[in-house]
């Protein structure tokens, strides 16, 4: 008998459907010479502090560094103490049975540096020392699973991976152990995280925000002119932007009356190739589905994870943007297939069979998975938003098989009174890819215009003029899209060149943790959403105030240490040498927060207002009396928004907030209100009257 372990039930039956595991057991299928079971997810992990006897956060006992690290069955909260997850306890004696029963292993877990982890904590937890082999696909179709299972690899050939994991793992536990628990323990008002992706990512997010909010914005002005040459209407703009308002007014009036003459002065005239793009990986699907359809990160794997294992596309924890040569074969079929449904019959008509563009196709470009593809199997009863996913996916093969959108490009340069006035117009030569979806501009606000015939030389009308005021713009608030491309792109960012050659493509994070990290940033109490901007809240911002000049906050500390998981992937670099170097930057990070103190800023001495007599401790979360017996308690989220300290401030002394807008009803809905206190302490909400 053989065991297949799977990393979740829904994987584990398909598998065990195609191989004729059929008889369902207690957590388990057999039949036809194997036993198909599964984990949910982790079910093994690295032990916690107090799994090594250390409870509570004690300087003392900081830096923490296991030697020998302990692994733990997975442990959920209940109440305010960590106790084993039953259920995980109890499936992991059901694998631990079934391997027992069984000669060799064949892992069928996802086929990444997290699935090799799962499956790779569970055979060290239970000691086991039975032979096993990798079952490495890339979709779930009975195709591949048939084709996975004829070419199963040996399992040593994935040791470098499970080191990657392994190292990934620890560093993880060093740096966010230690580091958060000195952090708290030297603010002294609750508890702080760090953590070696979700610090620098916060930096990144603070860092935005604090030069978007100090940007000193300027007012300047532009002409705008219309014009008309034959049968053709086009517009011109001024080169110079114009600071001077009075200036830029007198020369308005001089168009008004009539007088200026528009002079082609120069006239380029220029063949643009827009390539194909290629196919996403998870990272470009995640900001697509941001910009399109403002998908979170976390929505958008969780929707391609339930399509993957619906078996409509292949694995989406990709980082890759193309596919091996030996998968091409099958891309005409896929598009075929499509033509199965209404909504991409049209753009499949488009299609040039002859001249199929094979720029995705690159042995060399493939990580541990190819580019997204759908699959042969298309979707029925689909939800909106995994309808909405489907089709992003779908489309961009459309679009990376097409051929270039080729563009002609004319730039009129005017004179008009000795000032340069710029008309740019685009004609489309050949659609190519862009006819997929029928969009012709990347910024789908530009609008294209016609330019007519000119040549040097020639006098152009001016129909009309019209002042333009602008100012000055400060960089943009990151979107969950703008920040999945600053992270993926860090080490582009370094500003020495030497490191920057270095570390070029090496990102924050990878394309299977990034949308956890942005989650964790959002459920520490660091980040919130503004429409779709993310916004660092007051106690995020204080954790970058203490830690921005510090190497944990640095990009470039982090690409460096994702390019050593990556050598160790590659078995290039030795785990424990990554390790040692990680132990001692904790030593030294945790020496630097346990000797600071942190002050902490614009926090108000507040008297509760039930007792009337003992001070308010304003902690993350909550609001509270520090007089047990009075136990006075106010929750800082209320319906979806965080009480900053100005309201609370406001509340307690006034008896009454600002108006708080964009709260959240049970059902839903967005309502604005003041929150109030009553004389006991007791807080309700006030609306504002009808006007």
């Amino acid at each position: 008998m053989k065991a297949v372990i799977a990393e979740k039930p829904s994987v584990a039956r398909e598998i065990a459907l195609i191989i004729g595991a059929t008889d369902k057991r207690d957590g388990y299928y057999t039949g036809n010479g194997y036993y198909v079971t599964w984990a949910f997810g982790h079910l093994i992990s690295l032990a916690m502090p107090e799994d090594y006897g250390i409870a509570g956060y004690q300087k003392t006992s900081l830096p923490l560094l296991p030697d020998p690290f302990k692994l733990m069955v997975k442990k959920i909260k209940r109440g305010k103490a960590y106790v084993t997850d039953s259920g995980a306890f109890k499936q992991l004696k059901i694998i631990e049975k079934v391997i027992h029963d069984c000669a060799s292993i064949i892992v069928a877990t996802d086929a990444g540096r997290e699935g090799e982890l799962i499956f790779r904590y569970i055979y060290e937890y239970l000691k086991c020392t039975k032979p096993f082999e990798r079952l490495w696909i890339s979709s779930l179709t009975e195709k591949a699973i048939r084709q996975g299972f004829e070419n199963l690899k040996a399992g040593s050939d994935f040791n470098g991976l499970y080191h990657a994991a392994v190292g990934r793992s620890r560093a993880d536990w060093l740096l966010g152990i230690n580091a958060s628990q000195a952090l708290s323990i030297a603010a002294g008002n609750g508890a702080y995280s760090l953590g070696r992706v979700q610090t620098p990512t916060l930096a990144l997010i603070c860092n935005r925000y604090l030069e978007h909010k100090n940007f000193a914005t300027q007012k300047y002005w532009q002409i705008q002119l219309s014009h008309q040459k034959g049968m053709l209407s086009f517009k011109s703009t001024s080169l110079l932007k114009f600071d001077d308002q009075k200036k830029v007014h007198d020369l308005l009036k001089v168009f008004e009356r009539g007088e200026g003459n528009a002079k082609v002065e120069a006239l380029e005239v220029k063949r643009v190739s827009e390539q194909a793009p290629l196919l996403f990986d998870l990272t470009g699907l995640q900001k697509e589905a941001n910009k399109k359809l403002n998908l979170s990160a976390s929505e958008t794997l969780d929707i391609a994870q339930s399509l993957y294992e619906k078996k409509f596309i292949t694995y989406p924890r990709t980082g890759s943007k193309y596919i091996p040569e030996d998968v091409w074969p099958e891309i005409p079929n896929l598009i075929r297939s499509l033509k199965e449904r209404d909504s991409y019959r049209q753009a499949v008509e488009h299609v040039k069979w002859g001249q199929l563009n094979k720029r995705i196709v690159n042995d060399l470009g493939v990580t541990d998975h190819h580019g997204l593809l759908i699959t042969e199997k298309i979707p029925s009863a689909l939800s909106a938003k995994e309808n909405a996913v489907y089709d992003l996916i779908a489309f961009r093969l459309l679009e990376a098989i097409s051929e270039a959108c080729i563009k002609e490009v004319t730039e009129i340069s005017l004179e008009v009174l000795h000032y340069v006035f710029v008309s740019t117009g685009s004609t489309i030569i050949n659609p190519g890819w862009r006819i997929m979806k029928g969009n012709f501009s990347e910024d789908e606000n530009n609008e294209l215009q016609e330019l007519p015939t000119v040549l040097k030389g020639d006098n152009i009308k001016i129909k009309d003029s019209i002042l333009l005021e602008k100012i000055t713009q400060p960089p943009s608030l990151f979107t969950e899209a703008a920040l999945l491309s600053a992270m993926e792109n860090a080490g582009n960012k370094i500003e020495q060149e030497e490191q920057r050659k270095i570390l070029k493509n090496i990102g924050v994070g990878t394309p299977a943790t990034r949308a956890a990290i942005i989650e964790i940033l959002f459920q520490r109490g660091y980040i919130i959403k503004d429409k779709k901007s993310l916004v660092p809240t007051d106690k995020g911002l204080q954790v970058y105030e203490f830690i921005k000049d510090k190497k944990i906050a640095d990009v470039t500390m982090t690409a460096e240490w994702e390019r050593e998981l990556q050598k160790i992937e590659n078995n290039a670099v030795d785990l424990l040498n990554f390790q040692k170097k990680i132990e001692a930057y904790t030593k030294v990070i945790t020496e630097e927060l346990l000797g600071t103190k942190i002050l902490i800023k614009d926090v108000p001495q507040l008297i509760c207002p039930k007792c009337k007599k003992a001070e308010l401790l304003i902690l993350d979360k909550i609001v509270k009396c520090k007089d047990e017996v009075c136990n006075w308690l106010q929750f800082r989220m209320v319906c979806g928004k965080v009480l900053e300290v100005g309201n609370i401030k406001l509340l307690i002394e006034n008896r009454k907030s600002s108006l708080i807008k964009g709260m959240r009803s049970k059902a839903g809905k967005s309502f604005d209100a003041y929150i109030i206190l009553n004389d006991a302490g007791e807080s309700s909400f006030k609306f504002e009257k009808p006007k």
